[in-house]
């Protein structure tokens, strides 16, 4: 008998509801008293901010990108097709692809791109060595593990300048600590400021002894990802230390070894503050002969000191395109390696 009342009275609604409409239509338009589409209202309110959040929340990063990032890169890539001056920034003229033929046919240019690459391999292949090696140590366990990591820190957390300045009295002619130890060695002393491969030797000095520690905890962090179950059946199997390192720990790592190599060469690429402030009075063109100026020294040197801000553009750019071409070779060897594996 309830089921049969139940099925007369949901009959009943249903045919109270207007043609064509849900049988609950009626029924909820009276039962609350609520204005006619308030609803609907509300849904599309809600599916509207599901959908608008996540932009909304995302906005202040491509603002920011856009204002400091993407505008000047591309008005730097206008300078670089015109002749401008720093001391007459309304008053440039049309100069196509003039400032980038230049650099081409400039011996300024590629001495600074050769010293670029030379101090860029000096400091990168001892620091990711050496950070690969301090990762392995502090990745079995130690006294005092996390205060050594904090001691391998200490280095990025330093400013440039103070950094450099140090480094600059240990390399100094006279008095200097560096040439105190080679003429206790009986070495003559090195003027480090004046010569090619002394100046470029300490300039990277300074790039290994801030970025070493940094990179070292990057490693040290994916070592601890590797399944310890390798490792164990690498020592069932008669692996010593050095050849679980070897067969486990370098292969795990990869990845992360590409990613270091890749930044470490961006930076290389960007490099400015250290051979700037290593220079003194000459450091804006690298040395008496520029034997240590780099694309970033010889871009500021023209942009800045000689004020061709087109010619300096068109190096910014150059630079831009080496980065670019570096990202690219990235990609390739991150493709392979996944195939490989």
């Amino acid at each position: 008998m309830s089921s049969s009342k139940q099925a007369l009275a949901h009959s009943a609604s249903s045919a109270e509801a207007a043609p064509g409409s849900t049988p609950g239509a009626a029924r909820g338009a009276r039962g609350r008293g609520a204005p006619d589409g308030a609803g609907s209202w509300r849904s599309r309110l809600y599916r509207w901010d599901m959908k608008a959040s996540p932009y909304a929340f995302v906005a202040p990063f491509f603002l920011l990108f856009g204002a400091f990032s993407l505008v000047p890169l591309l008005y730097t890539a206008w300078y670089s097709l015109h002749n401008v001056q720093l001391s007459a920034l309304d008053h440039k003229t049309w100069a196509g692809l003039d400032n980038y033929e230049n650099l081409l046919s400039s011996d300024f240019f590629w001495n600074a791109l050769k010293n670029t690459l030379t101090i860029g391999i000096i400091s990168t292949v001892p620091q990711l060595l050496a950070a690969l090696a301090l990762a392995h140590l502090l990745n079995y366990k130690l006294r005092g593990s996390t205060a050594w990591r904090v001691v391998m820190l200490t280095p990025y957390a330093t400013s440039v300048a103070a950094a450099t300045l140090v480094f600059t009295l240990l390399y100094s002619w006279d008095g200097g600590m560096v040439n105190w130890i080679l003429d206790f060695f009986g070495v003559d002393p090195v003027n480090w400021r004046e010569s090619d491969w002394g100046s470029q030797f300490a300039v990277s000095s300074i790039v290994i002894w801030r970025w070493t520690g940094y990179n070292a905890l990057i490693y040290l962090a994916a070592m601890q990802a590797i399944p310890a179950d390798l490792y164990e059946s690498a020592a069932l199997d008669g692996a010593n230390r050095w050849q679980q390192f070897r067969h486990v720990t370098v292969p795990q790592l990869r990845p992360t070894i590409l990613f270091t190599v890749v930044v470490s060469t961006i930076g290389a690429t960007q490099l400015f503050g250290e051979p700037l402030l290593f220079g003194g009075v000459s450091g804006s063109k690298g040395g008496s002969e520029h034997q240590y100026q780099t694309l970033g020294l010889y871009m500021y040197d023209q942009g800045w000191i000689i004020g061709n801000l087109g010619k300096a553009s068109a190096i910014a750019w150059s630079m831009f395109l080496i980065l670019l071409i570096v990202a690219a070779v990235n990609l390739l060897l991150t493709r392979r390696l996944r195939k490989s594996q």
